[in-house]
């Protein structure tokens, strides 16, 4: 009974292959005829033509954006502002105070402007007198930061301080009063790249209001009102204080940097007190701590509004404030001199002398300047060793004593 079965099953199973493949050649055969018509009617009408496949283009493998997995955004490009950079606080420091044209010179780190007094790095350093013997510190951080830059470890090197000619106050913006003589006077290289930070922002704006980004626009005004805010309240910081009472004569002071660093200033008394006395930038008011709060916020507010603006226009924010960033650096690095209030601090670069050892240098100073008090008040030299250097100064007069033994310094230590 069972191999009844069984036999029966595998005639059934025989049958139904035997079934399945005649439909599949009769299929095919359908197939070829209904394919074979279609060539035929092809040929008698020329304006029948058979569907081509599509080319593939032949692309390296490198270029086929098909591997990446989703679309690229640039929704977080307005993040690019709050990198914390110091190009716009140094930048403030070289120029001792704000222009209104900054206002367009949109760079990360705009909202840390009113940090350019910290600019120095906490350091105030010790600097005498060579001409009147006194000892005091450079209280400026915008002049401390600028000797700097222009100092070098083992050098002494010369600076100085004189009067902006009032010949250069030619460079006017017409109806708007914003005197450009600042910024050529810092050099045509500096001035250059500088001046492109402001034209970049201007047709940056002009594109976004042709291809109609609202948001992208937005962004750039909330970035503009908050450098304005910034800008004021620099301007006022940095008015003209107390600098000491007016001065006749010239004066020599030798800076004692960190990291053996000197520099050795010269210029008349006052001027040397303009750049180098006082206070630069006043405490702020509350008043204007409320603008620089808001003028921050709206800083932050701007990169996360910036999410909103089409891709060309988060692409042309970015590519600005990346864009000013670059050449506010260049033109920071570029800037030849400092500029405080009426005053102007420039490197001499033909004076820039390397010492082997620091007592070469002092000695040097005090064969210059003829006295002595400065150094040791700076413990720069010992009793014994300012002994050695009187002995081998030239006799000054008749007397038999050297120009410092005339002026009475003491080089006794059991006396002194």
């Amino acid at each position: 009974m069972a191999g009844f079965f069984i036999n029966n099953l595998d005639t059934y199973e025989i049958k139904t292959m035997g079934t399945r493949s005649r439909r599949r050649e009769q299929i095919q055969q359908h197939l070829v005829l209904d394919v074979w018509c279609l060539i035929k009617r092809s040929a008698s009408d020329p304006h029948l033509r058979l569907p081509s496949s599509p080319q593939r283009p032949r692309t390296l493998a490198m270029f086929n954006t098909s591997s990446l997995r989703g679309p690229v955004t640039l929704d977080a490009a307005g993040l690019v502002a709050l990198a914390d950079l110091s190009a716009v606080a140094l930048r403030t420091a070289l120029m001792g105070t704000a222009s209104y044209l900054d206002i367009l010179v949109l760079a990360p780190g705009m909202h840390t402007q009113q940090s350019a007094d910290e600019i120095n790095r906490g350091e105030f350093p010790a600097t005498g007198s060579m001409t009147a013997g006194n000892i005091f510190r450079v209280e400026n951080p915008a002049t401390v930061r600028y000797l700097q830059d222009i100092s070098r470890t083992g050098y002494l090197v010369s600076a100085r301080v004189f009067l902006r000619s009032r010949s250069c106050n030619t460079y006017v913006i017409p109806f708007s009063g914003i005197d450009l003589s600042p910024i050529f006077l810092a050099g045509p290289r500096a001035a250059v790249l500088y001046l492109l930070c402001p034209v970049l922002t201007i047709i940056v704006i002009a594109i976004l209001g042709a291809i109609k980004d609202y948001w992208a626009l937005s962004v750039l005004g909330m970035l503009i009102v908050a450098r304005t805010i910034n800008v004021v309240v620099i301007k006022q910081r940095s008015q003209s204080d107390w600098k000491g009472a007016k001065e006749k004569g010239d004066l020599d002071l030798f800076v004692l940097l960190s990291q053996d660093r000197w520099v050795h200033l010269h210029g008349s008394t006052n001027d040397l007190k303009t750049a180098t006395a006082g206070q630069w930038l006043r405490d702020k008011t509350a008043k204007e701590s409320f603008g620089i709060g808001v003028a921050t916020l709206l800083v932050y507010a701007s990169a996360a509004l910036a999410s909103n603006a089409s891709t060309p226009g988060s692409l042309l924010v970015a590519c600005l404030l990346l864009s000013s960033v670059a050449l506010l650096a260049l033109s920071n690095y570029s800037t030849r001199c400092l500029q405080m209030y009426d005053c102007v601090v420039e490197k001499d670069d033909r004076e820039m002398v390397r010492y082997a050892r620091r007592l070469e240098m002092v000695k040097q100073l005090i064969y210059k300047s003829g006295r002595s008090d400065w150094a040791l008040s700076m413990e720069l030299i010992t009793f014994d060793e300012l002994a050695g250097i009187v002995k081998s100064m030239p006799r000054s007069d008749g007397s038999g004593n050297t120009e410092l033994e005339n002026r009475s310094i003491c080089t006794d230590t059991t006396n002194c």
